[in-house]
């Protein structure tokens, strides 16, 4: 054989062995080169479309998750938040601490697809319950959301 029709045989076999494996990713039953591609151009379009569905429920659900658990060890409180990012949301937490003279032990926070916090914080005082401090870090993110929106 001549060296040009070798190589444009072997250019024809890889086509080929190309558009067979496109039909099956595909799950294309058509046969002809330019059915094949246009099948495998609406799959890709079609995986296009699930992928924004798949990134606007993911982001919705970032959007309401909102959890905040509180639960006491003697003059100590646990503190778990998790909720949405908000401008200023650890400060305002915080000085939702303050305002209840809590002292704040340990705390640790991440932000990354979402807020989350857990502190460890004391009641000196012994006057406050679960209910109160669970009501003070929710109203604090609240105003920190109040305070974005604006």
């Amino acid at each position: 054989m001549v060296p040009s029709r070798v190589s444009r045989e072997q250019r024809r076999i890889a086509l080929r062995r190309k558009l067979h494996i496109l039909r099956k990713l595909t799950n294309s039953k058509s046969v002809k080169k330019s059915s094949i591609i246009m099948d495998a151009f609406l799959y890709i379009y079609k995986l296009k479309l699930q992928l924004e569905a798949i990134r606007r429920e993911y982001q919705n659900l970032i959007n309401h998750i909102q959890e905040v658990k509180v639960e006491k060890f003697g003059t100590k409180f646990l503190v778990r938040v998790t909720c949405k990012k908000g401008k200023d949301l650890l400060v305002s937490i915080i000085e939702a601490f303050e305002n209840l003279n809590l002292n704040i032990f340990q705390a640790k926070a991440a932000c990354k697809h979402f807020f989350f916090m857990e502190a460890v914080v004391e009641d000196e005082d012994q006057v406050l319950d679960v209910k109160d401090v669970t009501e003070a870090v929710m109203t604090a993110i609240q105003k920190s959301s109040n305070d974005m929106a604006m």
